[in-house]
C-alpha cells in the first residue's frame, strides 16, 4: 500500500500543475459545499433554539383559520373572538397540564422621572410553567380568577434596570398608561429571540392588558400539554373544544412547536439541496477535469503500461495504480477545499459575530469521503483502459 501511495504520488509530482488545475474543480466544489453547509447548520441550529427555547410541549392557538383566503369575515363569514372564557374551557382538555391566556400590545411604563416604550405581555401566573421563563425575583401575582387579578407588575430584567437602576425595585409603582401597578418580580434574563429583545418587557394580569389596549380579544392562548405522544390527541380535543364553543366553526388555528420546526426543516432540506446542486456542479467540473488528466496521462504512459505488464503486472494492479492517482487527486483537493471552507468559516465569525456558523464533524467526514468516491468515479475510465492495454503493442507503439 505504502509503495502503491509513493508511486501514485511521484506521478502526480511528475506534473505539478496538470495536477493542480486537475483538483481545484473539487476544491472549489467542496469549499463551497463546507461553507454554505455550515451556515445552513448554524442557522438552523439558531432557530430550533429560538423555537425551543419556551419549551417543546407548546401549542399556541390563535384567531382566524390560517388556510382561509383573504381577510376572516370579509366574505360574509363569521371569525369568533378568543375570550377568557375559551382558556378556561381549554385549560380543561385532558392532557393540558397548564394555559396561558395572551393578550400584548406597546405602551410607555414609567417610575419616578424614568420611563421607556416596550411590549406589555397581559398574562396569567402560569407563565413561569408554560413558557418556562422563571423569576428571579419575587413572584407573579396569586392565582385565581384571570378577571379579578390585582394592579401587579412584573419587569424583565432590561426594563428593571432602566427605570431603577440598580436600586431594588420590588413592592414599587410603575405607571402603564394611565394605571399604577405594583411591581412584584423580576425575570430572569431570557435574551433576544429573531431580533427582539425578550427582556425588554413587561407582564400585568391579562384582563387589565385588554382594558389598557381597549381589546375584544385574547392574542393567543398558549396550552402546556404533558409530553409529545398526546399532542395529536390534545390538539384533537382542543378543536372539538373551541369549535363546538364558535359555533361549529373551525374559525381558529392550533400550532404545536413541532408543527413550527416541520416547517422549517422543510425550508432547510431545500436550502441544502440548493446547496448541494451548487457544490454538485463544482464537483462535475473537478471530475471531468481528473477524467481528462487521466485519460491524457494513460496515453502518455503507454510504455510504462507496457513495462509493467511485460514484468508481470495484472491488469488488477494496474488499474490499481491508476485509480490510486485519480482517488489521491481528488482527495488532496477534497482536503484543500475542506480546509478553505473552514478557514472561510472561521473568518465569517471574527466578521460578523452574529452569524450562526456550525460544523458538524460528520460534514467534515463526509466532504473528505464525497472527494474519494468523486475521484475514484472518476478516474474509472481511464483505469479501465490503462488495464485493457495489450503488452506487445503498447511497447511497440511506443
Amino acid at each position: 500500500m505504502t509503495d502503491l501511495f509513493r508511486l501514485a504520488a511521484s506521478a502526480l509530482a511528475a506534473n505539478r500543475l496538470r495536477s493542480v488545475l486537475s483538483m481545484l474543480g473539487i476544491t472549489i466544489g467542496i469549499t463551497s459545499v463546507v461553507l454554505l453547509t455550515s451556515i445552513g447548520e448554524g442557522t438552523r441550529r439558531y432557530m430550533v433554539g429560538q423555537f425551543t427555547q419556551f419549551g417543546t410541549n407548546l401549542m399556541a392557538i390563535n384567531p382566524g383559520k390560517s388556510k382561509t383566503v383573504g381577510l376572516p369575515g370579509a366574505l360574509g363569514g363569521t371569525t369568533h373572538p378568543l375570550t377568557l372564557d375559551d382558556a378556561e374551557a381549554l385549560g380543561r382538555v385532558s392532557g393540558v397540564d397548564a394555559w396561558v391566556p395572551v393578550a400584548w400590545g406597546t405602551a410607555r411604563v414609567e417610575a419616578g422621572n424614568r420611563g421607556r416604550s416596550v411590549v406589555v405581555y397581559g398574562v396569567t401566573p402560569a407563565v413561569p410553567r408554560v413558557w418556562k421563563w422563571h423569576l428571579r425575583q419575587g413572584s407573579f401575582w396569586p392565582e385565581g380568577d384571570p378577571r379579578q387579578a390585582p394592579p401587579a407588575a412584573v419587569l424583565g430584567p432590561s426594563l428593571k434596570r432602566e427605570l431603577f437602576g440598580d436600586e431594588p425595585a420590588l413592592g414599587r409603582f410603575v405607571r402603564i398608561g394611565d394605571s399604577r401597578f405594583r411591581v412584584t418580580g423580576i425575570m430572569e434574563p431570557k435574551g433576544r429571540m429573531l431580533g427582539f429583545d425578550l427582556d425588554d418587557t413587561v407582564f400585568i394580569p391579562v384582563a387589565r392588558t385588554m382594558r389598557l389596549f381597549n381589546l375584544a380579544e385574547l392574542t393567543e392562548i398558549d396550552l402546556l400539554y404533558a409530553n409529545a405522544q398526546i399532542a395529536s390527541e390534545v390538539k384533537r380535543a382542543a378543536t372539538e373544544v373551541l369549535t363546538r364553543r364558535h359555533d361549529d366553526q373551525e374559525d381558529f388555528t392550533i400550532t404545536t412547536q413541532d408543527a413550527m420546526l416541520e416547517v422549517f426543516g422543510n425550508v432547510m432540506d431545500i436550502v441544502t439541496l440548493a446547496v448541494g446542486a451548487i457544490g454538485g456542479i463544482s464537483l462535475l467540473v473537478g471530475a471531468v477535469g481528473i477524467l481528462t488528466m487521466m485519460w491524457i496521462a494513460v496515453g502518455e504512459r503507454t510504455e510504462e503500461i507496457g513495462v509493467l505488464r511485460s514484468l508481470g503486472a495484472t491488469r488488477r494492479q494496474v488499474l490499481t495504480v491508476f485509480l490510486s492517482e485519480a482517488a489521491l487527486l481528488s482527495t488532496l483537493g477534497g482536503f484543500a477545499g475542506l480546509v478553505l471552507g473552514l478557514a472561510l468559516c472561521w473568518v465569517l465569525r471574527l466578521l460578523v459575530p452574529g452569524l450562526p456558523v456550525a460544523t458538524p464533524p460528520e460534514f467534515v467526514v463526509a466532504a473528505l469521503a464525497t472527494s474519494l468516491l468523486t475521484g475514484i468515479a472518476s478516474g474509472a475510465l481511464p483505469a479501465r483502459r490503462a488495464a485493457s492495454l495489450d503488452p506487445i503493442e503498447a511497447l511497440r507503439a511506443e
